[in-house]
């Protein structure tokens, strides 16, 4: 992830969080448009997500994989400010990662790799807010993830 080819010295990775110390917080993230097979459906959509992590931020050791990366749509979740903008500001982006990325996905959209935890919300019990006007809503949004996962193995068995 991002794509095979990389040289290891320029491979995108997790590194210890720019604060130094192990951040767990209920965040917003905001999931862009990608070629992800679990965030199918998902695009446009910021949501309340938790993180708990001391190696979360991501840093491109060469510029222009991150440009192509961003060109390609690879790095679809982002860390938002209250306001729905990707940000690299404290504590809204709990680690420090450029471009608020905290979400990488392969070419084809079959590997998405993340450092926010929404198996920890799936269920709308889990969530420590949920906005009134979702009153109507009976399932978590993040539920979504895993049930496109679920669909595409088992049209692809």
């Amino acid at each position: 992830v991002p794509w095979e080819g990389i040289p290891q010295q320029a491979q995108p990775r997790f590194v210890l969080n720019e604060s130094g110390i192990f951040e767990s917080r209920f965040v917003s993230v905001a999931i862009q448009p990608s070629p992800s097979i679990m965030l199918k459906g998902m695009e446009g959509s910021t949501l309340g997500i938790w993180v708990a992590h001391g190696e979360g931020r991501c840093i491109w050791p060469d510029g222009n994989i991150l440009n192509r990366a961003l060109k390609k749509g690879l790095a679809p979740i982002r860390f938002v400010e209250e306001d729905g903008e990707v940000t690299q500001k404290y504590p809204f982006n709990p680690n420090g990662s450029a471009v608020g990325i905290t979400g990488l996905c392969s070419e084809d959209g079959r590997h998405l790799a993340l450092m926010p935890h929404p198996e920890r919300l799936f269920q709308r019990w889990q969530w420590p807010y949920w906005p009134d006007a979702w009153s109507h809503i009976h399932d978590s949004p993040w539920l979504r993830m895993f049930q496109n996962a679920r669909e595409w193995c088992t049209d692809n068995s």
